[in-house]
């Protein structure tokens, strides 16, 4: 039997299961001790991970336990849902303590979710400087840089050299939690490059900051989509970035961490519309996940109406052939694979800026190349299978023929359709899955059947 010790994931499994059991236990007996003793030394993430696991009976019970542990960074970790149900189990002194030591970009985020009299109460809590800060940053555009910024900045002067730079950071009361440069301004408090914190303290004391900036520096409009943000992020290697206005001041500065939290969020949403699920989670109620299910369920009703109207057509020639009904969802559902494996590498290209109006065609002939040349071989085989199974070459033939066309229609739709979608403003995660399969399945249908038609009756 393999030891647990020698996978530290099944391990950690195991461990995170026997902690939820505990958990609840504690929370059945009402164990305040208990539940004290296995939360309170927990990472936040670790707590948000497990007030998710447990029902909700059990975490409205763990929350007057274990009343006034629940802190900002514990909100800021928890799905969207989790938190607004957990928010509104929290009394006004309760939810101000806990959004109190948070930084202005996870405040803003907490409190751009909030119904207007949960916004105010915690607005009116904080210290009036920093107010200002949050409904400054609640102005901006949702789902921009202006919204992801926090900020607490640490600046310094063009001209300082890096000894002055060094002795003002050892003045400060209170730094940022987390920085990882120290960006440079002009007298205009324009942002004109920065320094990394281990090339200043890796430099003599004489040495002029601009003479140890990083090359990779770039400024991020305050309106910039978030989206565009986290592709700079990834794409230039950065660290943090500084925010700037309308006239390119120094306004914040976003670090890597919330721009890995909105690239991570975007491939997850990118993931779900692609199955036709939307926004949502495990945590979601019946009702919510089954309504927003039911739009798509209904499209893809649809779709497969048009696809039996296709069938219909060729009634009379499936009733004199039978074998035509046994073997025509073959070459629907290669096609639909087909043109789903098309469809998620374009629109994961479109996500990244990787597939664009310069390299389209070339990527919509590889695709179409790909399903022809999958399409011949399967063609192969399955004249095979025609042959063999119903004792016919005419049928084996048909059957191969529509293959090749419908895995080469695969290939193309599955490519062109997003980008139409992205070209006219429509999401292709959210809808070019139903298009890409209604076209699998009306022409895999018709070509196959309107072959069969032409050639065996």
């Amino acid at each position: 039997m393999t030891d647990l010790y020698d996978n530290p994931t099944e391990l950690s499994d195991v461990l995170d299961n026997q902690r939820v059991l505990d958990v609840r236990v504690a929370v059945e007996h009402a164990d305040v001790e208990s539940l004290h003793g296995l939360l309170d030394a927990l990472h936040p993430a670790d707590v948000a991970d497990l007030l998710e696991q447990i029902s909700d009976g059990t975490r409205g019970r763990l929350l007057e336990l274990w009343k006034g542990q629940i802190d900002g960074e514990v909100l800021s970790e928890l799905d969207d849902s989790i938190r607004e149900d957990i928010i509104n189990r929290l009394n006004a002194s309760e939810l101000v303590n806990a959004v109190r030591h948070l930084e202005t970009d996870d405040v803003v985020d907490l409190v751009q979710d909030l119904d207007q009299l949960q916004q105010k109460v915690i607005l009116e809590a904080l210290e009036d400087a920093e107010r200002v800060v949050v409904e400054q940053s609640l102005s901006y555009p949702e789902n921009s840089a202006g919204r992801l910024m926090q900020r607490e900045v640490v600046m310094a002067p063009e001209h300082w050299n890096v000894g002055q730079a060094i002795d003002y950071l050892r003045r400060q009361q209170e730094l940022p939690e987390q920085f990882y440069h120290i960006i440079l301004i002009d007298p205009r408090m324009r942002p004109t490059g920065y320094v990394p914190i281990g090339k200043l303290l890796g430099a003599k004391r004489a040495v002029p900051l601009q003479e140890v900036t990083e090359h990779s520096f770039r400024t991020i409009p305050f309106d910039q989509p978030e989206g565009d943000v986290a592709y700079a992020f990834n794409q230039y290697h950065l660290i943090s970035a500084p925010v700037v206005d309308s006239d390119d001041r120094l306004i914040g500065v976003i670090t890597i961490d919330d721009a890995m939290i909105v690239q991570d969020e975007q491939h997850e949403e990118d993931i779900m519309r692609l199955a036709g699920v939307g926004e949502g989670s495990l945590s979601d109620r019946v009702a919510a996940t089954t309504k927003r299910r039911l739009p798509w369920l209904v499209v893809n009703l649809c779709t497969a109406i048009m696809a039996s109207l296709v069938i219909s057509i060729f009634e009379a020639t499936i009733a004199q052939v039978v074998a035509l009904a046994v073997l025509m969802p073959i070459v629907a559902s290669m096609g639909g694979n087909a043109g789903t494996q098309s469809l998620t590498v374009a629109v994961r290209a479109i996500a990244t800026k990787d597939l664009t109006t310069s390299n389209v065609w070339r990527v919509i002939r590889r695709e179409v190349l790909v399903g022809l040349g999958n399409g011949i071989i399967f063609a192969a085989v399955l004249w095979f299978v025609g042959f063999f199974w119903f004792g016919s070459p005419m049928i084996a033939w048909v059957l191969a023929l529509a293959m090749v066309l419908n895995m080469v229609v695969a290939g193309l739709a599955g490519t062109a359709v997003p980008v139409l979608l992205e070209k006219i403003g429509v999401d292709p995660a959210l809808a070019a899955g139903a298009f890409v399969t209604t076209v699998t399945d009306v022409v895999g249908f018709f070509a196959f059947l309107g072959l069969a038609a032409w050639v065996l009756v």
